[in-house]
């Protein structure tokens, strides 16, 4: 496959030089044929695409794929498994091959269907120690038996990317406490500044901008660990990405398929 740079001296030799078809073949090394190939389409690059894709270990697993990922997109958002789930689904059925195998496969199987599995993330820069980001989610479990909605406290740092989860029964202002708490104790240390949304735990009042009213027990907890409290623009998810993320994360990872756990 010819490069940019060489077809670009085709042209220059032949539309600007003047050379013949012959002189540019001697010169560069190029056939006749290939050359008379640039200078017909007119095109500066070439790329070469596959019309077939090999798959010499996926092929008798394509529909045993094929079913993970139909049975997969019938469930709801919440209860989906991430590609690599499902690879590794695959793998504990008897699949040696590789992960790119698959994910070729799942991202056609996809576009056929009208499916979209892009996302994108604008990623931020913090310094060591600066802020985390805190957040809660609601997650279906298991019970004993009896299927219930828990509430999972995440606490991410934003410059090392560590995280904490833990889940409540509720989202009270103590056990907002007890997972900084907590959260601190894993981290061995706090940062100077806290971002949260305007939970009802911590946020009285919405004013313009950033102004807001704290809750005083709240503002008592983050003089105790000095931080910083800052809230979230209302609807504006993107100000604590690293945590939203986190939650997605954290629900694929250990909450699906739906958790099943004994209560003590």
């Amino acid at each position: 496959m010819l490069i940019v740079e060489t077809i670009a001296r085709i042209r220059r030799e032949h539309f600007i030089k003047g050379k013949t078809i012959k002189e540019i073949a001697r010169d560069l090394k190029v056939s006749r044929n290939t050359i008379r190939k640039v200078l017909r389409s007119g095109e500066t690059s070439f790329e070469y695409e596959r019309q077939v894709q090999p798959r010499p270990k996926l092929g008798r697993w394509a529909s045993e794929l094929e079913r993970l990922l139909a049975a997969n997109a019938a469930k709801s958002v919440r209860e989906q498994l991430t590609l690599i789930r499902i690879f590794e689904e695959l793998r504990g059925r008897g699949y040696d091959g590789g992960y790119d195998a698959v994910r070729r496969y799942a991202r056609r199987w996809s576009k056929e269907r009208g499916q979209s599995t892009a996302a994108a993330y604008v990623p931020l820069s913090f310094a060591p120690g600066e802020a985390y980001q805190f957040d809660w989610s609601h997650e279906v479990v298991l019970l004993s038996g009896t299927t219930v909605m828990v509430k999972a406290a995440h606490v991410r740092l934003c410059h090392s990317r560590m995280l904490f989860v833990r889940a409540y029964p509720r989202e009270t202002q103590e056990m907002v406490f007890d997972a900084h708490d907590r959260a601190f104790a894993l981290f061995k240390g706090t940062c100077t500044r806290g971002i949260y949304d305007n939970m009802k735990t911590a946020v009285e009042t919405i004013f313009v901008g950033k102004g807001r009213l704290y809750n005083r027990r709240f503002l008592q907890m983050c003089s105790h660990y000095l931080v910083d409290p800052v809230a979230c623009t209302p609807a504006s998810g993107w100000e604590k990405g690293q945590v939203e993320n986190q939650v997605g994360l954290v629900r694929e990872r250990f909450f699906t398929p739906r958790l099943a756990v004994q209560e003590p």
